[in-house]
């Protein structure tokens, strides 16, 4: 087959791989609008905070990963048009100015998000930054040590929200947060737990602005000021918005279904609207599983599952299952508290309208007698009242027991129960853990039981 993709990021870069390596013979041409192959947003604290040992080594891949497989990888080169009756997609090579066509029998869009720029005045000022990709990246790194940057405002109190804030923070700027929700990472943690992440970002000194919105930013031709909604005046030398993001696919309107939120409309196989074109990635909904119902999940995880799924299937006439959809599993580090989420929370069951019954179990992570290195911890679980299905689960602590969400995650995809995780057999040891899990005892307490010690 020939093989179009449309966007060189963590999907299209996994279905590249994925037609070349699986089958023999398919002929791929990946084409990004870009200059760069191709930066991992995921990865700019690390960088900012020199963690890495380069500016351009945070990428998914280099072109040459692909040409080494008999692919092609053509940045600054724009798809600007397709003709799914002649199976032809008009490109711009942005370079030279010049557009041609090109034919496909598969095409896969991988088209992406862009960060939301909000509908007030003054977002064309000076200084107001987003914290997404490569270029981005660079201009905020040279913002960091700036002696002219003292006040530094940060829109949103999501992971991107968040790691600016911790970022200006150490590097010992005045940070402020605004967010029109009441408290940090709202979207992935419920109240008990994002109140222990709001105490560790005021003890570090940044302010929480929270259930206020942004009026307009103020200055003469660079920001000055951030005015919230309740007439406050926030001084500002830099602003960083993060904000959320919009689905990068205006230009696809009448070529494939779009809702009206602008996400490609796709059927449970990921194919859209016109034949033989497929679709992954931000600018989709994928099946968030644990809910049973479409949902928007932005993470680099994702669109590769999505990715390995139409390359395996996309040959077939007719799919011998559909996508098996994803949990929207995610963690990050706020200053000394490492936290993980997988599957539903307070947040996204409300927007569902979904039936949930949660407990949250709190302990050390090792047995008491434990002196050195034994934090607490906190698991948050969430599960169907009638059938005890686990559906979601939150992990908080200062020792990195993260990876326990992927153990949630698994019992999500298996649909196991409460009383399924209550007699999981996981090992001991005292320098690790307790004789019971903090798994295990989690579902006792959610089962109303006495947590075993």
């Amino acid at each position: 087959m020939k093989i179009v993709i449309v966007g060189a990021s963590h999907g299209g870069h996994e279905s590249a791989v994925e037609a070349l390596t699986r089958y023999e013979g398919n002929e791929v041409t990946v084409y990004e609008a870009g200059d760069f192959i191709s930066f991992m947003s995921c990865g700019m604290q690390l960088y900012l905070e020199g963690d890495v040992t380069d500016r351009d080594d945070v990428r998914n891949f280099k072109a040459e990963d692909v040409e080494k497989l008999g692919g092609k990888v053509l940045a600054n080169h724009q798809v600007m048009d397709i003709d799914a009756d002649k199976h032809q997609v008009t490109v711009k090579d942005l370079m030279s100015g010049k557009t041609f066509e090109d034919t496909y029998d598969k095409l896969i869009l991988s088209s992406g998000v862009t960060p939301a720029n909000l509908p007030v005045p003054g977002m064309e000022l000076e200084n107001v930054y987003m914290m997404r990709g490569r270029d981005w990246a660079t201009k905020i790194h040279a913002k960091l040590h700036d002696s002219t940057v003292r006040n530094v405002v940060v829109v949103g109190t999501g992971y991107i929200g968040m790691e600016a804030a911790e970022v200006f923070n150490k590097t010992g700027k005045n940070v402020t947060i605004i967010d029109m929700i009441n408290r940090p990472l709202g979207n992935y943690l419920d109240q008990e737990l994002a109140d222990k992440i709001a105490d560790e970002v005021t003890g570090k000194g940044i302010t929480l602005n929270l259930g206020h919105t942004v009026a307009a930013f103020k200055g003469n031709d660079k920001v000055e000021m951030v005015q919230t909604d309740d007439g406050q005046e926030l001084s500002a030398d830099l602003v960083i918005v993060a904000a959320g993001v919009r689905p990068n696919t205006s230009w696809l309107a009448g070529k494939v279904d779009l809702d009206q939120r602008g996400f490609i409309k796709t059927d449970p196989y990921l194919r859209t609207s016109a034949k033989d074109v497929y679709a992954i990635g931000d600018a989709i909904l994928p099946l968030f599983a644990p809910a049973e119902q479409p949902a928007p999940i932005a993470l680099a995880s994702t669109a590769r599952r999505e990715a390995r799924y139409v390359v395996e299937t996309m040959a077939m006439k007719e799919p011998a299952r559909p996508f098996a959809g994803v949990n929207g599993s995610s963690a990050l580090t706020v200053f000394d508290y490492k936290l993980a989420t997988t599957g539903v929370n307070a947040n996204n069951a409300e927007k569902m309208n979904l039936k949930t019954a949660s407990s949250l179990y709190h302990a050390t992570v090792r047995p008491t007698f434990v002196t050195n290195g034994n934090p607490e911890v906190w698991v948050k679980l969430v599960f169907n009242p009638d059938s005890h299905r686990i559906l979601g689960g939150q992990i908080l602590s200062k020792a990195d027991v993260t990876a326990h969400a992927n153990t949630i995650a698994l019992a999500i995809k298996a649909k196991m129960t409460l009383e399924d995780l209550v007699e999981a057999d996981f090992f001991f040891q005292p320098g690790f853990d307790r004789q019971w899990s903090v798994l295990n005892l989690a579902a006792q307490t959610a089962l109303g039981e006495t947590p075993s010690v």
